[in-house]
C-alpha cells in the first residue's frame, strides 16, 4: 500500500459513531469478524456495508470511534477494505489502534464532501482534496514515525521489519 497518497470514494457516516457498536461481535454473539464487515454501521446507515467497496474511504463526523478500546473495530474496518478514515476528531483509543493496525485517519473538516465523492488523501503533503467540489484542505502531516508505520501496514509489521528502531 502507499500510505502516503490515498485515492477513493468518499462514503458518508454520522457524528459520535461508536465503533464498539457497530463493529463488534459483542453485539452478535457468534459471528466472526467477515459476518461482522458485511453488516458493519448498519444500525445508523442501513446499506452501508452494501455499498462500500474495498478502496472506499469512511468520512465521519465528528468523535469516529468514540468508546473503542477494542482493535476489532479496525479488524472490521481492514476486512470491509476501508482505505482510510477522515473526520474531523477521532476518539483517541480508536485512532492509536487504527494507527498500530495500518489504517490511516486523518482530522479533517468535512464540510461539502458528499457520498460518492472521489477523494484523495495525502499523508505526506498534509492534503485533502476533492476535486469535482473544489475542496482543497490542509491538515496536520502525520508524524514521520507513525507514516512508515502506515506504510508498513502497521506497528506489529514495522517492528519486525526493524527490530532495532528507536525514536532515538
Amino acid at each position: 500500500m502507499n500510505a502516503a497518497k490515498i485515492h477513493g470514494c468518499a462514503r458518508l457516516l454520522g457524528a459520535e459513531i461508536n465503533t464498539d457498536i457497530n463493529c463488534s461481535s459483542k453485539y452478535l454473539p457468534g459471528k466472526d469478524n467477515a459476518y461482522i464487515a458485511q453488516h458493519a454501521y448498519e444500525n445508523i446507515a442501513p446499506g452501508f456495508a452494501a455499498r462500500f467497496k474495498a478502496g472506499d474511504i469512511i468520512v465521519a463526523g465528528k468523535n469516529f470511534g468514540i468508546n473503542s478500546s477494542r482493535e476489532q473495530a479496525v479488524h472490521i474496518m481492514k476486512l470491509m477494505g476501508v482505505a482510510a478514515i477522515v473526520a474531523p476528531a477521532f476518539g483517541r483509543q480508536f485512532f492509536r489502534n487504527a494507527i498500530n493496525n495500518g489504517l490511516p485517519v486523518v482530522e479533517c473538516d468535512i464540510a461539502g464532501i458528499t457520498d460518492s465523492d472521489e477523494i484523495v488523501i495525502d499523508l505526506a503533503r498534509g492534503n485533502v482534496a476533492v476535486a469535482a467540489r473544489n475542496i482543497n484542505r490542509t491538515v496536520a502531516v502525520l508524524p514521520p514515525a507513525v507514516q512508515r508505520i502506515l506504510a508498513e501496514g502497521g506497528l506489529i509489521t514495522f517492528l519486525q521489519k526493524h527490530p532495532d528502531w528507536s525514536l532515538a
